[in-house]
């Protein structure tokens, strides 16, 4: 069933996007009272390996306070992320949030599954102690602006004698009304009871410090979460990626990163351990993100696609290989041919069908580059 949103009022919530187009979606999402600007610090290093989407709540930053109203929930704001993820065309993601953000994060893992790679829920909790705190501060805002409220944002939001003027700008000149919703949202989430059936690879992140949602709240989810894994960062208070950015982008790689794991596990399976300690070793600081790249994109996502076997993604790569005349790249996936349980006749098969469709001379040194491995492999059988 589709999960797609339709955009409310014609109107989506403001984001700014970074990183390569191809890389791998990752959003980002704020706590109350800030703006994209809480993840200046983690995001560009983050868009090196994913295209990073970081996105404002309603009445805040530059996203319209309209989108959202008295009496709003969770589940809508997660419906005008989703939005915005279908209006860039993201079908799966994976998602990091503080607070707030992070809660959203957990509905989405919870109510729309088929949507998330990886989460991390930063800072945040599956409750924020009640609804009365809420309502009250909801009543206070809506009575009062923020100016009052956004004088304490230091001692909420950091340890003593660390602030970020900029965040606490954002929280003084935040749409009150749109604030006051989002009150709204947090009095009103408890997804406790639905925790178990989260399936996406999880990581909380713990701010030692942090009086608003203090270690125990993550601990509560990493509990319940099946594989999940929780990391506390020591001087750590609400705003960790703004006050301990290197900790908690050493967290997030290390958890984002996964498909480059894999990736790299699935390219020694396929191309053996020797060709890929050669490739290793010839690494340069020139073609790291390259190989990267190679890892993540290529054996982490490509390859590691179930709808084709790897037998017949063999046969295909020495199709597309004998087209565009790459022998040495042929040579190595003819080993990885045999790896993958092709049998030198049906390789044989392969490269004379590339004689009908690639060309006779194409195919014909193919089948010289084939022959002496097929041959190197025998010897060394012998």
């Amino acid at each position: 069933m589709s999960t797609r949103q339709p955009l409310p009022d014609g109107k989506l919530l403001h984001h700014r996007a970074e990183g390569p187009v191809t890389a791998p979606p990752l959003l980002l999402g704020p706590s109350l009272g800030t703006s994209t600007a809480l993840w200046d610090k983690v995001a560009p290093e983050l868009s090196v390996t994913h295209r990073v989407v970081r996105w404002d709540l309603p009445g805040h930053g530059d996203s319209p306070a309209g989108l959202i109203g008295p009496g709003a929930t969770v589940v809508d704001l997660a419906a005008l992320v989703l939005a915005l993820a279908d209006s860039l065309g993201l079908n799966r993601f994976s998602y990091a949030g503080v607070s707030l953000g992070g809660a959203v994060g957990l509905h989405l893992a919870v109510h729309h599954p088929e949507r998330i790679e990886r989460l991390a829920v930063i800072c945040s909790s599956a409750h924020f102690n009640g609804s009365k705190p809420w309502e009250e501060r909801a009543t206070l805002v809506r009575a009062e602006g923020l100016a009052g409220l956004a004088e304490g944002a230091n001692s909420r939001w950091f340890t003593p004698g660390f602030t970020v003027p900029e965040l606490v700008e954002d929280h003084r000149t935040a749409d009150p009304d749109a604030y006051a919703a989002c009150c709204d949202a947090l009095a009103a989430f408890d997804i406790r009871e639905r925790l178990p059936e989260i399936g996406a690879p999880t990581l909380l992140v713990a701010g030692r410090e942090d009086p608003a949602t203090p270690p125990a709240h993550l601990r509560e989810i990493a509990d319940a979460v099946p594989g999940a894994a929780l990391v506390e960062i020591p001087g750590a208070s609400h705003l960790a990626p703004a006050q301990c950015p290197e900790a908690v982008l050493t967290a997030l790689r290390a958890h984002f990163d996964g498909g480059a794991k894999r990736g790299m596990e699935v390219r020694r399976q396929v191309l053996g351990d020797t060709h890929v300690d050669r490739a290793q070793a010839r690494q340069s600081e020139f073609t790291a993100r390259f190989q990267d790249f190679i890892s993540r994109y290529a054996w982490g996502e490509i390859w590691t696609d179930e709808t084709l076997a790897r037998r017949e993604r063999s046969m295909i790569t020495l199709t597309a290989l004998v087209a565009h005349g790459h022998y040495d790249e042929l040579a190595m996936h003819v080993r990885a041919a045999r790896r993958n349980g092709l049998t030198p006749e049906e390789i044989g098969a392969v490269l004379l069908q590339t004689a009908v469709y690639c060309g006779v001379p194409a195919a014909n040194s193919a089948f010289a580059v084939a022959q002496r491995v097929l041959a190197e492999e025998d010897e060394a059988a012998g």
